[in-house]
């Protein structure tokens, strides 16, 4: 467990209380040093998998907890910023259908694993997640440049679009293996 990709992987997880805290107080530093820390946190996403494939430090711990930590960073920054404003009215359905489709294919591969079916990240996806995260930094900042709401929050109305045609994608291929079980 005590491996440099697993404490990558557990950063993230770290990060989050400095990161809320900061959510709260309402000057530009404060955000400024919020979204320094999610780039941390986002970067510890990617060197996470890198360090484990290329020192061979993969491990059951962080096969169960990368996947489980990165919803948990990336559920709790969308919440953070409807909870103090960032993300509202309308611009909140972004959230709620990247919330979803994260958990249900979640649930789809905890289903099909078993079944030894695997659904790989693909590409779309891939660029689904950078847009995700660059809309979420920008939106850490975002009241604190001309702009910042209306560029984070169109860039993650962008990334939730990305977001339910991938989860299509997801859910049609796990219904097609489960239609040939049936």
């Amino acid at each position: 467990m005590k491996n440099l990709a697993n404490i990558l992987t557990l950063t993230r997880l770290v990060l989050l209380p400095p990161m809320i805290v900061l959510f709260f107080i309402p000057f530009p530093w404060a955000a400024w040093t919020c979204l320094a820390l999610y780039i941390i946190g986002a970067a510890t996403d990617w060197l996470d998998g890198w360090v484990a494939r290329k020192f061979n430090q993969i491990s059951e711990f962080g096969t169960l907890m990368d996947p489980i930590t990165d919803k948990i960073f990336v559920v709790t920054i969308l919440l953070m910023l409807v909870a103090v404003g960032r993300i509202e009215n309308l611009w909140v359905l972004s959230v709620a259908i990247i919330i979803v489709r994260e958990f249900a294919v979640s649930g789809l591969r905890e289903y099909l694993g078993p079944k030894n079916i695997k659904l790989p990240v693909t590409r779309l996806a891939k660029w689904k997640t950078a847009l995700q995260m660059i809309a979420t930094g920008i939106l850490i900042v975002g009241p604190f440049f001309w702009g910042g709401q209306m560029i984070g929050q169109l860039a993650l109305t962008g990334a939730s679009v990305i977001t339910l045609i991938t989860g299509w994608g997801y859910l049609k291929t796990a219904l097609d293996h489960m239609g040939k079980k049936a």
